[in-house]
């Protein structure tokens, strides 16, 4: 599912910050890429929620088949839809790898799962959307516990500024987390306005 397209680019399109490296690029130009970047646009409803699904996608590096089935999903549970859909997608292996601060971008978490570094309570998983459940040990395989990205990751190199979320119990110097509970909505970081999401696939 990684795209091609420049992930500052894509960044600038959607009105958010896909990487570290994205940052500051938005602090020199904080508008979308195009010769036209800087004019104003007509937003229709249409596109005000296209685009709030287009950057929940992108914060999760799925495809849109992926998005329908955990909206198809979330649609079943009890309580609000849009949280229920957050939280589906929190719980896959390659965000709770990125989370625990094992890797820097999706896009590397995505990268450590699918070349078998990353097991869940001792098996080898290589699908980024496995789902994870309260009380699964996700850790990184011996094997590749001598590999540079694990190494910069136990020396906390990839943790970050921002808090580790308090749905999981992270040891970094094992390379290894466990999530204790579900997520609630208020403790995910990631930027989205779920109910236009939510409208998007209800239209």
């Amino acid at each position: 599912m990684n795209q091609s397209r420049p992930k500052v680019k894509k960044s600038r399109a959607l009105g958010i910050a896909l990487t570290p490296k994205a940052v500051k690029y938005f602090e020199q130009r904080p508008y979308p890429p195009g010769e036209h970047g800087r004019g104003r646009k007509q937003n229709s409803d249409y596109k005000v929620r296209l685009l709030e699904k287009q950057r929940l996608r992108a914060q999760y590096d799925i495809s849109e088949r992926q998005m329908v089935r955990a909206y198809d999903r979330a649609r079943k549970v009890d309580g609000k839809t849009g949280e229920a859909l957050i939280i589906e997608l929190e719980r896959r292996l390659d965000a709770l790898v990125l989370r625990s601060g094992l890797a820097r971008t999706i896009y590397q978490a995505r990268q450590m799962v699918v070349h078998g570094h990353i097991a869940v309570n001792t098996r080898k998983v290589d699908k980024p959307s496995f789902r994870v459940r309260p009380d699964d040990v996700v850790s990184v395989r011996e094997r590749s516990r001598a590999k540079h990205p694990f190494l910069v990751a136990r020396e906390g190199g990839y943790a970050g500024e921002g808090e580790t979320p308090r749905y999981l119990e992270v040891n970094l110097q094992a390379l290894a987390f466990r999530m204790d509970r579900d997520p609630n909505r208020k403790e995910i970081p990631v930027i989205c306005d779920e109910q236009l999401v939510v409208e998007y696939y209800a239209r």
